[in-house]
This record gives structure tokens, C-alpha cells and sequence, in this order.
């Protein structure tokens, strides 16, 4: 097979040559990198290059579904209520004027909370849970609640200590219990453990503050830290097959992951017309996802692609790592790299890629 994948692009209705473009546009930026595109349910290309097929990327914050999707089981399960204070699970975080911040604020980039103090002191406490809960709990809103600004890192400690203090399970095994287990993935680490460290891949950065973020980034340490926000190491087969699930009303190949009422909350749009001051773009967010479709902004553009569906669902992870789903051209794709490069170059870069393999689906029925 020329992609890689188990069948023939014609055979699902996708356009070869398209595929193809996709596929120099990879080979053309020259990183280390894996490309899963499914269509229907039918793996079309599934290819790496520079590294094994089972190596490890981590996908920075490409991660923060799976953390989502574990909130939203848990709303099913009816131990918690999205419109819940934080504090109502968790009394500590109370302080500091944090006591009315919801779970639903913190899902929507809405809870102040985008950094306990600095993103820098963030990423340096990163693997260290206790402390970056410390920090969390002692810091105050940074800009009002109730507006949008990306989380990058205390998020997915907020929601991870909320998923803990009302289900008594740490946040790495919910999510390999109730979302790895269902999609049957064996390649799939939030905390990567020491008999994979030889699969892993390590992170490259340019620029004079390269030096610093590969030293943090690829240490021994900082991969096996529980970083929910950013810490899952995987390969792009198995981030695609999360995507595919819920294309598929939720349901993986051994389980349900979500259902689908469950998850058409998940993608409500919380966020339309708004330039997220962090983030430094008008992304659509979602209640744990970014969402496709054009924006308002000149010259701004979707990591999922900027001919993407406003359907379309996934997560970008530091315009390095990204998976999705476009419901419209029933595909599910994970494009996964080790190149920290220019936001603004590898943003192009990667809405390249996906671009063609969206001009692939020649259908959109």
C-alpha cells in the first residue's frame, strides 16, 4: 500500500493525488513525524517518517481531550455537575477569589486561571503534582472569570484533581481505564513509563531559548510526569483511533467512551468571534476541544485546516501535534511531529497538511 494504511484511497472515496500532497508537505519540512488519516472508518495512510511506527511522541497539548472526555464520563456517572465550583471537590482551591470559578469555566478556557503566576513557573512545576497544585491553589484569578483565555498547563491539573477528589482514581488511570481501554490502544501514555523510554521521541526547538525547552522537555523526568494538560506520549495511529471513536457515536473497538448526548455537549461552542488573548488567535473552543470552520480574523487559520467543517473537533498541541475529526468528511487524522518551530510558520504548516487531505474527501455526503 503506497500511504501505508489497509486500503486503497479510491476505495473511500478520497483522491490519491491529494493524499500525496499531504504527504510531500511532511516529507518536505524534513522532521520526525507520523500521519494517520482514517476515512470511514478505514485507515487510508498511516506512515512515518524518520522513526518507527510505534515510536512515542508527546503531544503536548493535543492531550487535553482525553482529560475532557474523563470529565464528561464522570457528569455521566452523575459525580459531578458541570456547573459546579471547582471548590465544591476540591475546598483548597477556593482561595484567593477562586471560590465560584465552575468545572464548566475551567472546560471553556473561561475560569482566569490561565497560569498559577507565570507559564513559566508553570512549565517548570509541571512534574511535580503536589507543588503545581500548591501554586494553583495559592494563586489568584489572572484576568476576570467568564472570559476567554487558553489554559495551557493549569488546566488540566484543575480538571485532574476534580476528577480525582470526586471518583478517588488519579487522572492517569481514568484515563487509561475509561478512554484507553475502550479505544483498545496499547500505545497510549499519560506518564510515560521507564520500559518505553527507549520508543520516545525527542523534542526539538530552535531560537535562542531552544536549548532551554529541550533540556525540560526531554528529560527522563518530565515524560513520566502525570502532565494532563500536555503530557501524553502516543503515536498518531493511536491518536486517530480516539477520533475515530467518536465519529462513531463514541464507541470504541472494546467499550464506550462517551455518548453521544455527552458528547455534543462536550462540542458546544463556547467561544465565536473572540481573539483569545493567550492563545494570540481567534480560536473556537468548545467545553474540551477546538472546533474547525473559517475565522473571523484576516489571515488567521485553523490548525484543523482552514477548509475545515465548523463541525470539525480536535485539539492542537503547541502547532507541533495535532489530532481531529471532521464529521462532514467522516475522517479522523493525527499528525504528529517533533518540531517546536514558529507559531505562526508551523501553524501555516500544519493547515497545509490537513488542507490536503480535506481536498482528498471529494465528497462531503
Amino acid at each position: 500500500m503506497e500511504f501505508g494504511g489497509a486500503c486503497e484511497p479510491q476505495d473511500v472515496g478520497l483522491d490519491a493525488d491529494r493524499l500525496r500532497e499531504a504527504v510531500r508537505l511532511v516529507e518536505k519540512r524534513g522532521s520526525i513525524a507520523q500521519l494517520c488519516v482514517i476515512r470511514d472508518g478505514h485507515v487510508v495512510v498511516d506512515r512515518s517518517f524518520g522513526c518507527a511506527p510505534n515510536a512515542l511522541f508527546w503531544i503536548f497539548s493535543a492531550s487535553k481531550p482525553y482529560v475532557a472526555i474523563v470529565i464528561h464520563q464522570l457528569v455521566e456517572a452523575g459525580r459531578l455537575h458541570l456547573d459546579d465550583a471547582v471548590a465544591a471537590y476540591w475546598p483548597e482551591f477556593a482561595q484567593n477569589g477562586k471560590r465560584e470559578i465552575t468545572v464548566r469555566e475551567v472546560l471553556r478556557h473561561r475560569s482566569g486561571v490561565s497560569s498559577a503566576g507565570s507559564y513559566l513557573g508553570d512549565a517548570r512545576a509541571m512534574a511535580d503534582w503536589d507543588r503545581s497544585l500548591r501554586r494553583i491553589e495559592e494563586t489568584s484569578p489572572g484576568r476576570p472569570i467568564g472570559t476567554v483565555a487558553y489554559s495551557p498547563l493549569a488546566y488540566g491539573f484543575i480538571l485532574g484533581e476534580v476528577a480525582y477528589r470526586c471518583s478517588g482514581q488519579p487522572i492517569e488511570e481514568l484515563v487509561r481505564r475509561a478512554v484507553l481501554e475502550p479505544l483498545a490502544v496499547t500505545d497510549t501514555y499519560l506518564g510515560l513509563p521507564a520500559d518505553q523510554w527507549d520508543r520516545h521521541v525527542p523534542v526539538r526547538m530552535g531560537g535562542p531559548a531552544g536549548p532551554f525547552f529541550q533540556s525540560v522537555l526531554n528529560r527522563r523526568s518530565t515524560r513520566a510526569a502525570v502532565v494532563p494538560a500536555a503530557g501524553i506520549s502516543a503515536t498518531a495511529r493511536d491518536l486517530a483511533a480516539l477520533y475515530l471513536a467518536l465519529l462513531q457515536d463514541g464507541v470504541g473497538p472494546a467499550g464506550r467512551v462517551l455518548r453521544p448526548e455527552s458528547l455534543a455537549i462536550a462540542l458546544e461552542p463556547s467561544s465565536e468571534g473572540e481573539l483569545d488573548p493567550v492563545a494570540r488567535a481567534p480560536i473556537r473552543w468548545s467545553q474540551g476541544f477546538q472546533l474547525g470552520g473559517p475565522r473571523w480574523l484576516e489571515g488567521a487559520v485553523s490548525s484543523l485546516g482552514a477548509t475545515s467543517s465548523p463541525r470539525a473537533f480536535g485539539h492542537n498541541g503547541s502547532n507541533c501535534c495535532i489530532g481531529w475529526a471532521d464529521p462532514d468528511r467522516r475522517i479522523a487524522y493525527a499528525y504528529l511531529t517533533n518540531r517546536l518551530g514558529r507559531p505562526r510558520t508551523a501553524l501555516a504548516h500544519h493547515a497545509a497538511v490537513a488542507d490536503a487531505v480535506l481536498a482528498a474527501a471529494n465528497d462531503r455526503t
